[in-house]
């Protein structure tokens, strides 16, 4: 059981050292704000060896409306960590204990070894006994397909929303295991986290076609709306670690700057695809569409087309094209829906030799809430999103080569559209004039996302999109 030294004083506080320094983090979502932070849950791992606090802490910032809660987990430290000046969180005076160097918990040896540990064990951290917020001890869940201790880990960089750690292995009984990796979700929301969800039950399922399911933790915290209540969800999620792949987007890339043929891969990533959904119905169910879900598209769908007109005036003149393909929204027969990946491009799959495609993160799009993501949903949303990643590849080379005067990425990327398209009907059945007239909206409502996105971040990739548009609404159904 770690010591915690009750009544000790310290200098700056933590929440004081955290107000500095979660705004300089690529997973602070409140860019531009300073945080009000209030503790509003945490928990501790012991250090078998006695020398490092690791204490995880549950922040609510009352500077975002809603209010954010983040997982900053935080190792304490005597002297200095041999290599992780870039993890420094700052330094603290502690009455008891003298200087502390505090340190992004992921970063540290000793808190992923605690986190690895309690995650494949099925154990329980130990409780923090703060006196402010709460104090839930987490709770590990394995899926008995992993053993062993952490050797030696890495951080890996360039993510957005959560901090992903690669664990090399020593199994139970001595010498190398097979490597993890543990995803640290950096924004906790109440509920199920639909990546451990739906990846755990396609590990259940026996699908390779996604990186096995090692385990998972889980927390509470109070509820930071002040209604008293206790907020429970996911805070990490370890799994098979897959190294030396590429993703499908460089893989894709590549063939189209050449002009390789790649409608074989394409069709064998559609039958991926469709073999996914059909394992998702076998073990999460489906329901019946209802008209609520109808107008929920509808919805979402005319407001995508405001914000995009709002961003591209021009889009303007299309306005009676939309109404008429929105219309038809309620006139087609809906499918069951259905658990989805719900942010499917060819950057969340890799191309694993002797093995073929293997999807990724299935945490659904990171900016729509929790309460959404986990809703069941039509399969063309997913069909539709990597339909417009065939087009961004295409246009991508397109873009690097502004010299370019003949068709050839276009032609490209419309192949690739046909044999994704056919290879999933060759598992799932030939969709009726319904279901593509499904997949042609959802890849209008991916198209006027993308239009958004790219006329505010990245203005001199709109022409994709917008292009984009104007083909979808002047075909007649999706390419067969």
């Amino acid at each position: 059981m770690a010591i915690v030294h009750k009544g000790a004083s310290i200098v700056p506080s933590k929440l004081e050292l955290l107000t500095r320094w979660m705004p300089q983090q690529r997973w602070y979502a409140g860019k531009g704000q300073v945080p009000q932070l209030e503790r509003v849950g945490g928990f501790r791992f012991e250090d078998p060896e006695g020398e490092v606090g690791v204490e995880v802490l549950l922040v609510a910032d009352r500077s975002a409306s809603p209010v954010v809660v983040y997982q900053v987990p935080l190792t304490y430290r005597g002297a200095p960590l041999e290599g992780a000046e870039s993890a420094l969180v700052g330094t603290m005076e502690h009455s008891v204990l003298g200087p502390r160097w505090v340190y992004d918990g992921p970063h540290d040896p000793v808190y992923v070894a605690g986190l690895v540990d309690t995650i494949l064990s099925g154990g329980r951290s130990d409780s923090a006994q703060a006196s402010h917020g709460g104090n839930a001890v987490a709770v590990g869940a394995p899926t008995g397909l992993a053993a062993g201790s952490v050797t030696s880990s890495t951080v890996l960089s360039g993510e957005q929303s959560n901090t992903s750690i690669i664990c090399r292995m020593s199994a139970p009984g001595g010498g190398p295991a097979e490597p993890l990796i543990v995803k640290v979700f950096r924004i906790v929301q109440h509920g199920d986290n639909p990546d451990v969800v739906v990846q755990s039950a396609l590990t259940r399922d026996g699908s390779t076609r996604v990186p096995a399911a090692f385990g998972h933790l889980s927390g509470a915290w109070d509820d930071p709306t002040g209604s008293g209540a206790e907020q429970r969800g996911h805070l990490a999620f370890a799994q098979e670690f897959i190294p030396g792949v590429e993703d499908a987007w460089r893989v894709a890339l590549v063939a189209a700057a050449a002009g390789t043929d790649f409608t074989a891969r394409a069709e064998d990533l559609g039958v991926t695809t469709a073999e996914i959904h059909r394992s998702l119905a076998a073990s999460l169910g489906r329901e019946e569409a209802t008209p609520e879900a109808q107008d929920a598209l509808l919805r979402s769908m005319r407001e995508r087309y405001a914000a995009a007109v709002a961003a591209v005036p021009d889009l303007s003149s299309r306005a009676a094209d939309v109404d008429n393909l929105l219309g038809r929204v309620r006139t087609v027969r809906w499918p069951p829906l259905q658990r989805i990946h719900g942010d499917y491009h060819l950057g969340q799959v890799l191309d694993v030799p002797q093995r073929g495609w293997v999807a990724l993160d299935f945490e659904g799009e990171p900016l729509r809430p929790l309460s959404e993501r986990v809703r069941p949903d039509l399969v063309q949303r997913d069909i539709a999103g990597m339909l417009r990643s065939f087009d961004y590849a295409a246009g991508s080379v397109r873009l690097t080569d502004a010299g370019r005067a003949d068709a050839a990425p276009e032609a490209w990327a419309a192949d690739c559209r046909q044999a994704f398209l056919a290879g999933y009907e060759s598992v799932a059945g030939e969709f009726d004039a319904d279901g593509r007239t499904l997949v042609r909206v959802l890849e209008l409502d991916k198209a006027l996302y993308e239009v958004v996105y790219e006329a505010r971040n990245r203005p001199s990739w709109l022409q994709i999109p917008v292009h984009a548009v104007d083909r979808i609404l002047s075909e007649k159904g999706p390419a067969r």
